[in-house]
């Protein structure tokens, strides 16, 4: 069965917030082979907004063959987006839904393929308050935001997770793998 794997960059003090960080060559590689080896990345309206910027790319490379691979591979991947506000989108690979995460998620797991990722912080809290994540990525960038979103906003029961392994990246960003211990 296909694992429902949720990746985000994070703070040491646990916010995400992406113009906080700064991601180097090995982090785009990371994330860029993530992407390559899924058949789908679930998102919400605002952070398919913000990673719209990647499309952009594509149509004009910066020149940085990480950042520019990592484009490639997000402009590949099929996205689907769960959004109340949007009516259409203009990437050619992502389209929007209607059903409840915890609908689709079900359903894409029961289809052979690849792997499900999950790159919005609202989409990650509620899987797991559904207990529906498979393996969780946390990319700690060393950075103190001292302020904004929190990844683990509005969690009120206790979850478990065991580590399954970690990346440590040159720049000093640490990537954590966790499996939640229910589904093990």
């Amino acid at each position: 069965m296909r694992k429902i794997i949720a990746g985000i960059n994070m703070t040491i003090d646990g916010f995400c917030d992406h113009t906080g960080m700064l991601p180097d060559a090995e982090i785009h590689e990371h994330f860029a082979d993530m992407l390559r080896n899924a058949d789908i990345i679930l998102y919400g309206r605002i952070t398919y907004q913000l990673m719209e910027y990647w499309r952009d790319l594509v149509q004009n490379p910066s020149g940085e063959k990480s950042m520019d691979d990592f484009a490639v591979a997000m402009d590949n991947i099929p996205k689907i987006v769960f959004s109340n506000t949007l009516n259409k989108l203009d990437w050619h690979s992502a389209d929007l839904t209607n059903k409840t995460i915890e609908h689709l998620v079900s359903e894409l797991k029961s289809q052979s393929g690849k792997d499900i990722l999950v790159g919005s912080r609202s989409l990650i809290i509620q899987l797991i308050k559904l207990n529906l994540i498979d393996e969780l990525q946390l990319c700690v960038h060393p950075v103190i935001a001292g302020g904004g979103l929190p990844l683990f906003e509005n969690l009120n029961d206790r979850s478990t997770f065991k580590l399954l392994g970690t990346k440590t990246f040159s720049s000093g960003a640490v990537n954590l793998c966790y499996e939640p211990k229910n589904n093990s």
